[in-house]
């Protein structure tokens, strides 16, 4: 798996066969600095990953879903191949980290002044 390329904001925070965890920054998402519940992730599941311990999806397909908090996320994107979905992984890491990510279009409700914040870290202000 070619992680290589990953931005240093990014942190591997698991990895198996059957799945892989970033983790953005955080080392600020703390409570203090950022609020701990979110913190930015990006899940590369094998099969559907569903909120509902237990009802995970097995199956072919690998899927690549970037959470900004428990309850805001981006639809998930569908690869064929390992391989292709951390590529995918990866390119999402490093738009969000370099702020070319538009991250605020996922928020029905925004929070402008954690967003503002959000901003900074990432470069975008």
């Amino acid at each position: 798996m070619d992680l290589d390329g990953l931005a240093d904001d990014w942190t591997v925070w698991n990895e198996t066969e059957e799945k892989l965890v970033l983790a953005y920054r955080p080392d600020v998402f703390d409570s203090h600095d950022f609020p701990a519940p979110c913190l930015p992730t990006i899940y590369l599941t094998r099969g559907k990953r569903t909120r509902r311990p237990g009802l995970d999806r097995t199956g072919e397909d690998w899927y690549v879903t970037l959470y900004l908090e428990p309850e805001v996320d981006r639809d998930a994107e569908t690869f064929a191949d390992r391989e292709a979905a951390v590529a995918a992984a990866v390119d999402i890491a490093n738009r969000f980290a370099s702020g070319e990510f538009d991250y605020r279009a996922l928020y029905q409700i925004p929070r402008d002044d954690y967003l503002d914040e959000l901003d900074d870290l990432t470069g975008r202000s």
